[in-house]
């Protein structure tokens, strides 16, 4: 698996990083051969949240890992914190301090790589979050951060008062759920596509070497967009000519689409099927020509002015 660094860090991750929030769904010793499947094709990099399962997914990975018996360093493992389901976001230092404490003691380790900001609280303050970040950071149990889903003035209003850097913003993409690449290509145009609902933010984290993660990389607005989809014919027929050159899946030319942006995007994959895990780790060793990465965002709806 081709590796690639976390923002301005030493940090090797893979290109592909598993999802785990449907983790808890595997039954008995199916959570360890999972993982120990996804170990042994490069995948070692675990995306968590605090309410996957409602912490179920961080105890079910953990037991996993105390079985096969990997080492902690072996790993790197990221978990998110801020969303209180169906109520609200909190990112106060209160919470994410009590946050981390349970992720911690759910995946039984001493430390996270990574503590992602879930969503943006509209009540965040800043200050608030740099004192949580310097607390975390000096008790060894964080060792980096980021954010997901944050607008570049939101990134901005954090680094005024947060120290540490914020290395990565997990974003929802993929070639149906495009909307930071088609604002930039439709730029100028008075069309759906030109609304810039991100503030620029793919070029913002470009500039700034925050590492941008997709997440649903297979999903758009009507749901997996990949054969069950019938409204997606075009796209489909695309993907089903162009996985037949490369000798790969369909799902492995989504990924590669990704992958194939200059931003140097990694994917968070959340499938639990094995076969579909090893397909999608085929996609770094696939470069799509130009012509091939045009023609997939076009056939998924998209155009070009």
């Amino acid at each position: 698996m081709k590796k690639m660094k976390l923002g301005n860090t030493a940090l090797e991750v893979p290109m592909i990083g598993l999802g785990c929030m449907r983790i808890s769904e595997l039954e008995g010793t199916e959570v360890a051969d999972y993982l120990e499947h996804c170990l042994e094709i490069g995948i070692n990099f675990f995306d968590h949240a605090d309410i996957y399962g409602e912490g179920e997914c961080e105890r079910c990975f953990a037991h996993g890992i105390k079985e096969l018996g990997i080492e902690r360093e072996d790993i790197i493992i990221q978990s998110k914190c801020g969303i209180i389901p169906h109520r609200y976001y909190d990112l106060s230092y209160e919470y994410i301090i009590e946050s981390v404490d349970g992720i911690l003691e759910r995946l039984n380790t001493e430390y996270l790589d990574v503590l992602v900001l879930h969503r943006p609280d509209a009540l965040t303050e800043p200050e608030e979050v740099a004192k949580a970040f310097d607390e975390l950071e000096e008790k060894g149990k964080v060792r980096y951060f980021g954010v997901s889903n944050h607008k570049p003035t939101q990134i901005e209003l954090l680094k005024k008062y947060v120290r540490q850097e914020l290395i990565l913003n997990q974003m929802q993409l993929s070639i149906q759920s495009s909307s930071m690449i088609s604002s930039g290509i439709e730029a100028n145009m008075i069309t759906e596509g030109s609304i810039d609902r991100n503030g620029g933010v793919l070029d913002y984290c470009r500039m700034n070497n925050i590492t941008v993660q997709a997440w649903s990389p297979f999903q758009g607005p009507h749901g997996a967009f990949i054969d069950k989809n019938e409204l997606f014919p075009d796209l489909n027929w695309a993907l089903g000519e162009i996985c037949a050159k490369y000798e790969v899946s369909k799902t492995a030319i989504a990924a590669a689409w990704i992958l194939r942006h200059p931003a140097k995007i990694q994917v968070i994959a959340g499938t639990m099927n094995p076969y579909r895990i090893s397909e999608v780790a085929k996609a770094p060793e696939i470069t799509l020509t130009r012509d091939e990465w045009y023609r997939l965002y076009q056939c998924a709806g998209h155009i070009l002015p």
